[in-house]
């Protein structure tokens, strides 16, 4: 199968809903997550619960532009706490009557690897790796954690573990084709394309989510740190004839029963 950019099959049809996990505990003690082990906190499991529910719930004002119809899947990293992110979205769809959602650990969609940063308190990294971390900041395809992952090797796993997923929603059917409107309001559907048009949901970091809007919008890497990925915040990219376009990124109006609880800045984006 011929993919476009190397990651979207030609004349694809459907919408991946990208959904990043909750608070984690090594969130709210300001240390650096990586791919280390981190619980999501008790903010993160209710946020989790309301994610699961308003994705279940996609056509409850303001609808979410997914197709209509169950996703195809639920694909999430392995991680702790983006499986029990992902585990509360398997919970609400079946309690919505969407039972049989495969839930899929997709090992292409774990954070990138921090090396010898991960675990260590904000303060601790910017104390003992200043220029690396600055460097890291403001370069981020040159530089990367000491012993961590290149942003170059992070694009090719994610890359490879998002095709097949990809596959998945392409199969059994025709191609689409982009001679048609592209602008929202010219007799497309307002929950995403054509009825039955399939879909799926991931459920990631805010590192591998940006390579991997960065891979499905053809944009450079170098943009790395222009997507940030909030806390149990909603994306959609829809495909439509193989070609992707963000039509929501950081939805979180789910979270709004949570106004009242105090939640520092640099904790909805992560320690990165």
């Amino acid at each position: 199968m011929s993919r476009v950019s190397g990651v979207v099959p030609d004349g694809l049809d459907a919408s991946l809903l990208l959904l990043r996990h909750g608070e984690t505990e090594f969130l709210v003690e300001r240390r650096f997550q990586g791919r280390s082990e981190t619980p999501l906190s008790p903010l993160g499991r209710r946020q989790a619960e309301l994610a699961g529910d308003r994705i279940a719930h996609p056509g409850r004002p303001p609808a979410l532009p997914v197709p209509e119809g169950p996703p195809r899947f639920v694909a999430h990293s392995p991680l702790l706490r983006t499986t029990e992110m992902a585990t509360a979205v398997s919970t609400a769809l079946d309690a919505a009557g969407a039972t049989g959602v495969p839930l899929i650990a997709e090992p292409g969609l774990v954070e990138i690897h921090q090396g010898a940063w991960e675990g260590l308190y904000q303060e601790e990294v910017a104390r003992r790796y200043g220029p690396e971390l600055a460097a890291w900041r403001r370069r981020p395809r040159e530089a990367h954690a000491p012993g961590g992952e290149p942003l170059d090797a992070v694009d090719a796993r994610v890359r490879a573990g998002v095709a097949p997923l990809l596959d998945t929603l392409a199969f059994g059917r025709e191609p689409g084709t982009l001679d048609r409107p592209h602008v929202i309001g010219y007799g497309s559907a307002a929950r995403g394309t054509a009825h039955g048009t399939p879909w799926g949901v991931l459920v990631g970091h805010d590192g591998c989510f940006k390579v991997l809007l960065l891979a499905l919008l053809e944009l450079p890497l170098d943009a790395f740190w222009r997507l940030p990925f909030a806390l149990a915040g909603i994306s959609v990219v829809e495909i439509r004839g193989g070609r992707a376009s963000l039509r929501l990124h950081n939805a979180v109006d789910h979270l709004s029963d949570l106004a009242e609880t105090p939640v520092a800045p640099d904790r909805v984006a992560g320690a990165l």
